[in-house]
């Protein structure tokens, strides 16, 4: 995505659901049974082979990987300083990208021209979505209240 190299994508069903998922579970069971430990060794079935040392936090990133393979999805990974095309922001956002290019221009979410073409760095889209999650989140709490007020 972007201009970045380091973007990894794996398509829709690219991943084997049936290998993911046994695998997902396995590996949150174990941080399940050791909270504690942050760095994390994982063997494999060759005989005498060093451990693999991972930091805790990518082991959950890994998790999280297997549990949408093993939903079916298709994943991307980029770097948090990826710069998108809107477009691309628009997907990430769920709305189209007359919208995003709105925002932009509206100042909600910085950006920078590179030619005649918007960027924006994912860095800069994420605080807007946790925004608006937290307007809705909002907005359906005072419904909730406002039912159980009127006894609906």
């Amino acid at each position: 995505m972007g201009n970045t190299r380091a973007a990894m994508h794996a398509e829709q069903g690219a991943i084997d659901a049936h290998i993911a998922g046994p695998a997902m579970h396995r590996i949150k069971d174990y941080l399940v049974r050791h909270p504690a430990e942050q760095n994390i060794r994982m063997y494999t079935e060759q005989a005498g082979d060093d451990a693999v040392v991972l930091p805790r936090e990518a082991v959950n990133l890994l998790v999280f990987i297997l549990a949408q393979a093993a939903e079916g999805r298709g994943i991307t990974v980029l770097p948090s300083h990826a710069e998108l095309t809107t477009q691309q922001a628009a997907d990430v956002l769920n709305v189209s990208r007359p919208y995003v290019v709105s925002l932009l221009e509206a100042g909600e979410i910085p950006f920078r021209l590179v030619g005649r073409h918007r960027r924006i760095r994912y860095d800069d889209l994420k605080p807007y979505q946790q925004r608006t999650e937290a307007k809705s989140r909002a907005a359906i709490d005072e419904m909730a209240r406002l039912g159980q007020d009127l006894g609906i």
